[in-house]
């Protein structure tokens, strides 16, 4: 209701579109925090069976579980909060381990993650494992809390939030339990603010494993490429060469194939390249909201993930450039060859049409002969018939003499034979029509 006037009627999807802008909203964490946070693909099916397995994991404890349609749920279990989300192609479970059960003064991520980490246990695996992340949320001030000494130091990438109130650090490589680790430093943040970085952070490690999904299947499809380029080279030398409608029938037929194998590839591919592209954006806008300061003496997360991402990316929308090319060229030169086919077989049919244009010249040459022969075997009959009429007549007393008769009935009888059979030829043909 808007106003005391007359209800107005909403958009289907006003409410959704509403609701989204508040969908998955940051909470507030306390300092110290320790997040474990899962994400899993869930494409296809596995989607609705892993909300329906959360569904009973809620009922069965007697917890509030997600209505059909939510996309995110928030819960506490065991002293942790869980937090789901649901995305269009992977899911991710998020466990806030609560500040009490943190000692502050303890080196950062201990105990292992892989200790902390039963609860995920109590849920079955929605799919296939893409992300685990250690984060450790811990005050300053501690020399345990050196970045230097927590991870590798040839990896390590630094850098303070905009504003300096934290300060990030990971080396990204996986733990002997399989964690990325991730460590942020409080210097100054309030709780709202800290949750802020936190999920930032989360989504940022999440959407650069997610991107990065696109160069194995860039470096699959790079080998078909190849040869499909190098064998279009080798089809195109041999057009210049070739002649003769079954050869480059032969021609036509494999770059029809080469075609074929190359849209298969880019419509298997498309899907994963288009999200790469997009979840790349998203990491470049976390980077750009987290607005990072550098450190002295290492490299921002920017700059460390720029040397990473940056060829793989490219090496992603570089092969999807190729494919659009290849495909171009295939077209073309499918084009070409289709033409020369379709000249060669305008060429044959002509040349068929000429032969059956002489064939119908000699039918039709054989049957004014047959219908000549024919107007004079008749009418050879029918004279002979008239004669022995005439003789017959001349026997009985008729006054005429029979060979005279006879001659005299010659013109007529072949003037009218020769017109009955053009008739009968013309009926022939008008009903053919």
């Amino acid at each position: 209701m808007i106003g005391e006037g007359k209800r107005l009627e909403p958009h289907r999807l006003r409410a959704a579109v509403i609701g989204e802008v508040h969908a998955r909203p940051f909470t507030p964490i306390e300092i110290p925090h320790r997040v474990l946070h899962f994400a899993f693909d869930t494409a296809g099916e596995r989607g609705e069976a892993d909300r329906a397995a959360l569904v009973d994991f809620c009922i069965r404890r007697g917890l509030v579980a997600p209505k059909p349609g939510d996309k995110h749920h928030r819960l506490p279990f065991s002293g942790s909060v869980l937090r789901w989300e649901q995305h269009s192609e992977f899911t991710t479970y998020t466990w806030e381990l609560a500040s009490e059960r943190l000692d502050p003064g303890t080196a950062p991520f201990h105990p292992a993650a892989s200790a902390l980490a039963a609860p995920m246990g109590l849920v079955p695996q929605p799919g296939p494992l893409l992300v685990a992340l250690d984060l450790h949320l811990l005050a300053n001030g501690n020399d345990k809390l050196a970045p230097e000494r927590v991870f590798e130091r040839s990896s390590l990438a630094m850098a303070e939030v905009a504003d300096g109130t934290a300060l990030m650090a990971s080396d990204f490589q996986c733990d002997p339990t399989g964690f990325i680790r991730i460590l942020v430093l409080d210097r100054g943040l309030d709780p709202e603010r800290a949750g802020a970085v936190v999920q930032r952070v989360l989504e940022l490690e999440t959407y650069r494993t997610l991107a990065l999904l696109g160069l194995p299947e860039a470096q699959r499809l790079a080998p078909s490429i190849n040869r499909i380029e190098r064998r279009l080279g080798e089809v195109t030398e041999q057009m210049r060469s070739t002649e003769g409608l079954t050869a480059n029938h032969k021609l036509l037929d494999e770059l029809t194939a080469l075609a074929a194998e190359l849209e298969a590839g880019a419509a298997a591919s498309l899907f994963r390249f288009g999200a790469s592209r997009a979840y790349n954006e998203i990491v470049q806008l976390r980077l750009q909201t987290l607005g990072e300061r550098p450190v002295k003496g290492f490299p921002t997360w920017s700059s460390f993930l720029a040397r990473r991402m940056a060829p793989a990316m490219r090496t992603c929308v570089t092969l999807e450039e190729r494919q659009a090319n290849l495909s171009t060229k295939l077209a073309r030169t499918a084009n070409l060859l289709r033409t020369r086919v379709d000249v060669e077989l305008e060429q044959q049919n002509r040349n068929l049409l000429q032969s059956m244009n002489e064939r119908t010249r000699l039918q039709l040459r054989l049957q004014a002969t047959v219908e000549g022969l024919s107007v004079v075997a008749i009418s050879y009959y029918v004279v002979g018939l008239f004669g022995y009429m005439a003789k017959a007549g001349f026997e009985a007393g008729v006054p005429i003499n029979p060979s005279y008769a006879t001659a005299a009935f010659v013109p007529f009888a072949v003037g009218i034979i020769w017109w009955i059979v053009r008739k009968i030829r013309k009926r022939h043909i008008a009903g053919e029509k």
